[in-house]
Formats: structure tokens, sequence, C-alpha cells
């Protein structure tokens, strides 16, 4: 059900070697059929071996950004990912008060593939604060939840543990990500009065860079096009998966997972 009309926004930071962050979102949203504007918070140095270097933009130019595109392109839905300081994420939640959106998706971006450090640690207090509340669904992987809900995640009831604790700090769901436990790729969906459990394939190989930003950023498309979250999700977790087992070597290092694998099967 692709509609390239429909809107679809993400506010994150950019990657210089086009694997993760705006540059990932923009293709899945155009894999999937919406039509894909970007609000840009940091400028990332990266390439598939790591991120060397960061310069968050200024918060007048992140509202601007966000102004510019709410006031002439609303969007249907919204992803979030690297903001990765306390006065951002309050500009891009005092922003969204004045354009609401529905579907706000929250990616909880913290650090990146190769350990360094997307967001400042007094950053966290304001994500939990203000930015979680916002949410319609919240995606993090175990480590980010770990770091969001303060307990050790090793078994699936320690994911709907965490996932609760999230819960309770606003958004209407949360999918924890299990794509770090040992076995299968299992995600677990937690909403009010909901527990879902979905299990994938786990696809062994190394070109995993943007993972994250993918899916969420997937969700984000399929909720805007009219899917119920579990739809969304399940369709999601099906786009990642071709995208990893389609994935190719570029670089020397992590190389990206392949956005548009369908027209190049």
């Amino acid at each position: 059900m692709k509609n390239y009309r429909v809107p679809t926004l993400t506010i994150a930071g950019s990657d210089s070697s086009g694997g993760a962050g705006i540059q990932a979102d923009l293709k899945t949203f155009s894999a999937i059929g919406t039509y894909g504007m970007s609000v840009i918070t940091a400028i990332t140095a990266q390439n598939t071996e790591g991120v060397f270097d960061v310069e968050e933009l200024s918060s007048e130019i992140i509202k601007s950004q966000i102004k510019a595109v709410c006031e002439d392109i609303p969007p249907k839905a919204i992803k979030i990912g690297m903001v990765s300081s306390p006065k951002i994420i309050k500009d891009i939640v005092e922003s969204l008060e004045i354009y609401p959106c529905e579907y706000v998706v929250v990616d909880p971006v913290m650090i990146s593939k190769s350990g360094y450090s997307l967001l400042r640690p007094e950053s966290k207090e304001n994500l939990i604060k203000y930015l979680i509340p916002k949410a319609y669904i919240v995606t993090p992987n175990v480590p980010e939840a770990e770091e969001i809900s303060n307990i050790k995640i090793k078994t699936i009831e320690d994911m709907k543990k965490a996932g609760n604790i999230i819960l309770n700090m606003g958004p209407k769901y949360v999918l924890m990500k299990g794509g770090h436990l040992e076995g299968d790729c299992v995600d677990v969906l937690i909403g009010k009065d909901m527990f879902e459990v979905f299990k994938g394939e786990r696809i062994n190989r190394k070109n995993t860079h943007g993972t994250g930003c993918t899916i969420s950023s997937a969700i984000t498309s399929h909720l805007a096009l009219g899917y119920d979250i579990k739809e969304s999700i399940r369709l999601s977790k099906e786009y990642i998966t071709e995208a990893i087992k389609y994935s190719f070597d570029i670089g020397h290092g992590v190389g990206p997972v392949h956005h548009f694998y369908k027209e190049d099967k």
C-alpha cells in the first residue's frame, strides 16, 4: 500500500556514510512508499568503521526546520532519532506541542554500533521526562532499554519488566527490540493490556549498520500509511529481516543494510 504523497518526517542526526541516521530514514521512507522529509539535529563524521566526530546544530536552526516543514507539509508520522543535548530535546518537545502529530516514533539513540556515545549523560533525564511521554511508540534495543529502565535484561521476561517501566513513563506503546539477546531475534510489543511477541529469523550477516534507524522509520512509514500498530511492526520486521539478508559489503567495517533490496533481487 504505497502512497508517495503521504508525508513522513525524520528528526535525527546525519550519517556521512549513508547507512544510518537521516539517510537511512529517508531511504526507508522511500522504499516503503511515503514522502520523506528531514530535520537534521547533528552532523556526524562516520563510516563503516565507526563514528569519529559529532557537531550538534543550534537549537534555533532545528526549530526553524521543524517550523518550515510542519507549517507547509504537516507530517502524518514523525520519527525522532539522535537528539543529544537536553536543550534540543526540550525544543523538539515544545515544537511538537505547536505542531502535534498522532504518530510520534521515538528511537532513543544513545550509543553507536562502534561504541561512540550519541546522547550526553545529562540528556537522559530530559529524554525520560519530556520526550518519551510524547511518543506513540518508543523503540529501544536492549542496551538502550537497560539505560532507561535501570534494570539488566537477559530474558524475554526481563524485556517485559523493562518495557513496562518505560510504558509507565507515558508512551502509548513500547517495542523492546531483542536483537542483542542470544537465540532467535525476538521483539516484544507492550501497551496497556497488550503483550505481543514477534519472533523473527536471525540473519548471520556482519553488515547491520543502521538496523535500529531502519526499523523505527519503517514503523513510522507503516503507521502513516494506515496500518495498525501490530501490523506496522510485523511488516517492519519483515522489511528489516530482508534488508539484512540482502545487505552488502561497502567499506572496511560494518556495512549497511540494503534498503532497496526489492528492486535488486
